[in-house]
């Protein structure tokens, strides 16, 4: 049994892999069973676990949403939709008057 640490070259993580050896008897060869640990974080070197899915364990569980952030992203959106309008009902006037 070992620790196996692989680099993905497309996205330039490090995973980190336990490694079980064991006698195939068909083949007459040894082969490796191979269970995914986590990732490596990049920045402190330790390892991240995943849930297996490559995906973190602290994020795997749902997480409310910030409703705050929510609120003032639609209102931002409904303010530009707003100045949008105003500046359309302008132009139309303006064509009108033509």
């Amino acid at each position: 049994m070992g620790i196996i640490k692989q680099l993905d070259k497309r996205t330039g993580i490090t995973y980190v892999y336990e490694s079980k050896a064991y006698w195939d008897k068909e083949k007459k060869q040894s082969r490796a069973k191979r269970t995914l640990i986590g990732r490596i974080d990049p920045e402190t070197g330790e390892i991240v676990p995943t849930d297996g899915r490559h995906r973190n364990t602290e994020g795997a569980e749902e997480k409310e949403p910030d409703y705050k952030k929510l609120y003032e992203k639609l209102q931002k959106k409904c303010e530009a939709q707003e100045v949008l309008i105003k500046s359309l009902k302008a132009e139309i006037k303006q064509l009108k008057a033509k």
